[in-house]
């Protein structure tokens, strides 16, 4: 469980740094154990523990940003408040889930457009967030059914708000790795790195010769796509599409 990886990087981070204490000199308001500490749990979440990459950053920052706001004036609600919204966003990143990540109005425009082109289907989005990209799915295409797929309750409650009234949209907070993938014509990821192989893996093993699979932002490691797009927003974001055959079926 990830969760566990991360306070054993965080226990190992501070073994390192209380074992250096006497050998390295002081900094500023005594921050030196806390550096330490930090660049050793971002390292032992990587190796052994190899985590997901994205952890390395919350180890960096998590020490540092609890010696900093330990040192504001602030009530126990606040904290309590913090904390809770926190989990409601990125509970599933504790048990290895990708975090939230929001799509681009350039990506949902260039999801659009792809759609626009096909015939009517069923679409899904794996790992919706807030329903960037389902939601004006939705809007544009009443004919077509979608289903956004999303586990975190913070971002699962806020898409479900969002599709109120829309028959054509549901948003399912469940695990989209138990989903057969052939049931949908159109898929949409905006995932991370960590997840593609996997994923690459399923959508070959299920969807059907003639559907769509599109990533925005990660491409499927040792699988070519068909159209690669680089977007007009900030991030420069690739937008990889699969055009489904049957050369790139791969046996369940």
């Amino acid at each position: 469980m990830q969760a566990l990886r991360a306070l054993l990087a965080q226990l190992l981070g501070l073994a390192v740094a209380l074992s250096l204490s006497r050998m390295v000199p002081p900094m500023a308001n005594g921050a030196s154990w806390v550096v330490i500490a930090a660049l050793g749990a971002a390292l032992f979440s990587r190796w052994p523990l190899r985590q997901p990459r994205w952890w390395v950053p919350i180890h960096l920052a998590f020490l540092p940003g609890l010696l900093l706001v330990s040192r504001l004036e602030v009530g126990a609600g606040v904290w309590l408040g913090g904390f809770v919204a926190l989990a409601l966003v990125f509970w599933g990143t504790f048990k290895g889930d990708v975090p939230l990540f929001l799509s681009s109005d350039a990506v949902t425009e260039a999801v659009l457009e792809l759609v626009a082109a096909r015939a009517p289907g069923r679409i899904a989005e794996l790992g919706a967030g807030v329903g960037t990209v389902a939601v004006p799915l939705a809007r544009r295409f009443p004919e077509r059914s979608i289903d956004a797929w999303e586990r975190a309750p913070g971002p699962f409650l806020t898409c479900w708000l969002r599709a109120r009234g829309r028959a054509n949209l549901r948003v399912l907070r469940r695990d989209f790795w138990a989903v057969d993938l052939g049931e949908y014509d159109v898929v949409f990821a905006f995932l991370s790195p960590a997840v593609m192989a996997r994923l690459a893996t399923k959508v070959r093993a299920e969807m059907r010769p003639g559907t769509l699979f599109v990533s925005a932002a990660f491409e499927c490691p040792g699988w070519a796509a068909d159209e690669a797009h680089v977007l007009d927003d900030r991030r420069g974001t690739h937008l990889y599409v699969h055009r489904i055959g049957a050369e790139d079926r791969l046996d369940p």
